[in-house]
């Protein structure tokens, strides 16, 4: 007959074999999201996920996107270079600002790509943490622009791009920490998406709230900051 010490014993190593006992950050709540801030300008989409439809967004893929608890939750298989984006917004938008507030709970990499035209890529902001600790600005794959950024796991941060004209301005926690013009001027207008990564860690949990895209003029604006090509 079993004794009950080894049905306890078998248990738990079926607990084990389905990494609910190993990957405690994956199934973690994240940390209270911050109070949702009023950028200027008038608004053209707001959301801080209190409906869990996601009423306009569309993800490409299925099965990583969801709303838990009033936030928003993007889960990827643990294998390396898995992506998914949630888009949402329209392809005419052209001066624009995106506020957030993100946080990651798996992995490095989280962020949001403006000027998304028919799903193709278009200006894309990473906010990379353990083992980078910093803020890239790319186009496509090609980096335009990073700056040195503490971001841990676990810590939400806010995140803030505007896009006026070819210009390019990031700010993470209130501080302008890239302005990068765009010689190439390769995306005058499009969409937003939120991202999900799992880039060479392969792995990737991370939650958004508090998203909203406020229009702006066409003007070039204050003074540069330095930054790292």
């Amino acid at each position: 007959m079993t004794s009950s010490r080894t049905l306890v014993l078998l248990g738990s190593l079926l607990l084990l074999g389905s990494g609910s006992m190993t990957e405690p950050e994956r199934t973690a709540s994240p940390p209270p999201s911050p109070r949702r801030a009023t950028p200027p300008g008038p608004v053209l989409f707001a959301d801080d996920f209190s409906d869990d439809r996601l009423v306009g967004w569309k993800p490409d893929r299925a099965g990583v996107w969801s709303v838990r608890r009033g936030v928003l939750r993007a889960d990827l298989p643990d294998e390396r270079q898995q992506r998914s984006f949630l888009y949402v917004g329209s392809e005419s938008w052209t001066h624009y600002a995106v506020d957030l507030d993100v946080v990651g709970m798996r992995g490095v990499d989280k962020g949001v790509v403006v000027r998304v035209v028919e799903g193709q890529a278009g200006i894309g902001v990473d906010l990379r943490g353990p083992g980078y600790q910093d803020v890239l600005l790319y186009r496509r794959e090609w980096p335009l622009a990073k700056a040195p950024v503490l971001n841990g796991n676990g810590t939400w941060n806010h995140l803030r791009i505007e896009a006026r004209g070819h210009r390019y301005r990031v700010w993470v926690n209130g501080v302008v920490v890239i302005d990068k013009q765009d010689s190439r001027k390769s995306r005058p207008n499009g969409c937003i998406a939120l991202a999900a990564y799992t880039g060479g860690l392969g792995q990737c949990t991370v939650y958004y709230d508090n998203v909203v895209v406020t229009a702006l003029g066409s003007g070039e604006g204050s003074a540069t900051v330095e930054s790292t090509p």
